[in-house]
This record gives structure tokens, C-alpha cells and sequence, in this order.
């Protein structure tokens, strides 16, 4: 992987415009029917363009500096699984969150990546306008070329408040994705070893 194509490539998507933020939050509010210079809404234009450079902060997170060095030459051919990933997103449909958990496996092909890496690359791509489907098969891509392991699990299961908060109103239902390359696409027993351990002791999602 060409870490600084690919840097470069979200961080020119990522150049946020609080001025024009804030002013579209304004003619939000004045749309429908509040005043902006109301107490409790005169800074809301502004705390929500600072929050869409945390929410959003995804486009201009740099994948050479979340791995920093953290690949290393081991003699490890076994399942390296990180399961229960917290994450919170924005569907790009309605701009609503998501929010859920994710479960990242790979089998080493001689390198291995630092523990702690794994959750941020989910951030990475959690922290845009998003579609689950999309997210899940981002992060397994990231490892499958960035590790070019024997193979790459990643399943996503998560809330939407899109469809908890509006149209079907369905509080409970929740959705679940996968992706899989190399070894857990084409072994059904690999596969079935990285379903059955992040099903074991499995708690229901809460908000």
C-alpha cells in the first residue's frame, strides 16, 4: 500500500468550512421556525461545526501515522482476532448516527500489527458520512493490503438512529455486516472459528 497516495487522498477530501457550517446551521434553524439569537441557540452553529471536525475527523486521519511503525516480522500463522471494537458513525443518507461494535480478524502471513492499531483503523473510516456495508469492507481491505495476511475477517453489527428514530421506528432492530478475504472466504472451518469466538459470550448492543 502507497500510504502516501492515500493520505494525501483524504486529506484533500477533508478540508472542512466552518464559516459556511455555521451558516447553514443558522438557516436551518431559522427554517424551521427557531431563532438563532435565542439563549440556548446562539453558539449552536458554531459547537456543531467543531463537532463535525471530531465526528467527521476521519478524511484527514493519516493511515501512515495510525500504524506509526507498528508492523512487525513474526513467525505467527494462527487467528489474531480483535473483537467488540466500539464505534459511532454518521449514515450519509440522513446524517444520523450509527453506532455499534466491530469484530477484525486476520491470519498472518509474517507480520503482525500493533493491538492498538486495529481499533483506530476502525475510527478511520467510522469518522465519515458512511454506509455500514462500505465501512466494513474499507477496514477489510486497509488490512488485506496493508498486511497482506492469508486472510481478513471483519463483521460490523450496529444501530441506526435513521431507522429507530424515523420511518419503520424499529428501536431494537439492528444490522449486520461482513467482509472476508483470502482464507476466511474460502475455508468454511476458518470462517466458522472467527463466527464462533465473537458469538461466544455475546452481549445485545445498548445505546
Amino acid at each position: 500500500m502507497d500510504f502516501d497516495d492515500v493520505g494525501e487522498k483524504i486529506a484533500n477530501n477533508g478540508n472542512m468550512d466552518d464559516a459556511s457550517i455555521e451558516d447553514s446551521i443558522t438557516k436551518i434553524l431559522n427554517a424551521v421556525g427557531e431563532d438563532p439569537e435565542r439563549e440556548g441557540l446562539q453558539f449552536t452553529p458554531r459547537r456543531v461545526a467543531r463537532m463535525y471536525h471530531e465526528l467527521l475527523g476521519g478524511y484527514t486521519m493519516d493511515p501512515k501515522a495510525i500504524i506509526n511503525g507498528a508492523l512487525f516480522e513474526v513467525q505467527y500463522d494462527e487467528m489474531v482476532l480483535v473483537r467488540d471494537i466500539e464505534f459511532y458513525s454518521l449514515c450519509e443518507h440522513h446524517m444520523l448516527p450509527f453506532m455499534g461494535r466491530a469484530h477484525v480478524a486476520y491470519i498472518p502471513d509474517g507480520k503482525v500489527l500493533g493491538l492498538s492499531k486495529i481499533p483506530r483503523i476502525v475510527d478511520m473510516y467510522a469518522r465519515r458520512l458512511q454506509v455500514q456495508e462500505r465501512m466494513t469492507r474499507q477496514i477489510a481491505d486497509f488490512l488485506r493490503d496493508l498486511l497482506k495476511p492469508q486472510g481478513v475477517a471483519v463483521v460490523v453489527e450496529a444501530m441506526h438512529l435513521c431507522s429507530m428514530m424515523r420511518g419503520i421506528k424499529k428501536h431494537d432492530a439492528r444490522m449486520t455486516t461482513s467482509a472476508m478475504h483470502g482464507a476466511f472466504r474460502a475455508n468454511l472451518a476458518t470462517r466458522q472459528e472467527f463466527l464462533a469466538n465473537i458469538s461466544r459470550g455475546e452481549s445485545p448492543l445498548h445505546l
